[in-house]
């Protein structure tokens, strides 16, 4: 009896993987720019032509890695299972905040490593990531604040909330590549406390913001749904306790993002000391 013979595609599904994991570690520890398609091929133990043949060039395979790279951050599939779930809305970011944490100080594979990279020094393929795999998930996100904050999808404020709240774990994951600095302190950080702290900084940035826009709207439109209260802060005064654990540290840090800034009050000098000593008069001189 013969052996089933394994068909061609399986045969090339796994060349291709096999590249992908070849060139993937090989993009993060030298770049785009300094790995060469032969050594990929070495690594990988393939011809140059299989290269070519899977992926169209070498910057062809350079995007199909931050491709990857991207997915086991957060594939779109589970990104779209997320928003779908009946979670409340705050619930279904803490899962976004995450999956972004576990990429940035996960050290699980060079997928962060090369992130890393190319945030550094963006190359043009950057953009391709954006267009084919990034800009579907924003447009999740997206709907997930919206809900947070009662603020329209559309709405200008959304993307600035979206980079306050992802540009934290950026910097974890870039010093993740051995940063020197405060961020190494932060790495070394317990993960819950950690996780708890970004947790309560963006919730706090939302309500605010969630708050400011309602206060500009006309009564009816745009008002925040009844979760854009996430941090239990009224005014900025603490009235519930976040989950119940809410450490001193991030209470300090949640009322430094909920309270806008105060400017001390110049005191507006007497009309006395305004008048040149020269200028006044003998009497109001001697009464002085």
């Amino acid at each position: 009896m013969t052996k089933p013979r394994r068909s061609t595609r399986t045969d090339g599904e796994l060349t291709r993987t096999r590249i992908l994991e070849a060139a993937g570690p090989l993009f993060a520890a030298t770049g785009y720019a300094e790995t060469t398609s032969k050594t990929i091929a070495a690594e990988a133990g393939v011809d140059l032509a299989s290269i070519n043949y899977h992926f169209g060039s070498r910057s062809g395979l350079y995007q199909a890695v931050l491709s990857e790279a991207h997915r086991r951050v957060i594939s779109l599939d589970d990104l779209q299972q997320i928003v779908d779930s009946a979670l409340p809305a705050r619930e279904k970011l803490r899962r976004c905040i995450d999956s972004l944490i576990e990429a940035a100080i996960g050290n699980d594979g060079w997928h962060a490593r090369i992130f890393a990279r190319e945030f550094l020094a963006p190359s043009s393929n950057l953009h391709v990531l954006y267009r084919e795999d990034l800009q579907p998930k924003y447009a999740i996100i997206r709907r997930i604040l919206s809900e947070i904050t009662g603020i329209p999808e559309d709405d200008p404020a959304l993307p600035r909330c979206m980079i306050s709240i992802a540009a934290p774990c950026l910097m974890l994951l870039v010093a993740g590549n051995g940063m020197p600095g405060p961020a190494q302190q932060v790495l070394r950080m317990p993960r819950q406390e950690l996780t708890s702290h970004l947790h309560s900084f963006a919730f706090a940035g939302l309500e605010a913001i969630g708050r400011e826009y309602a206060e500009r709207t006309p009564k009816g439109r745009g008002r925040p749904r009844s979760d854009a209260n996430p941090t239990g802060l009224e005014h900025g005064r603490r009235v519930a306790p976040i989950d119940g654990r809410a450490s001193a540290i991030n209470s300090r840090i949640v009322l430094v993002v909920a309270l806008p800034p105060t400017t001390p009050r110049r005191r507006a000098p007497s009309r006395q000391s305004a008048v040149p000593a020269a200028a006044r008069s003998p009497a109001s001189t001697a009464l002085g």
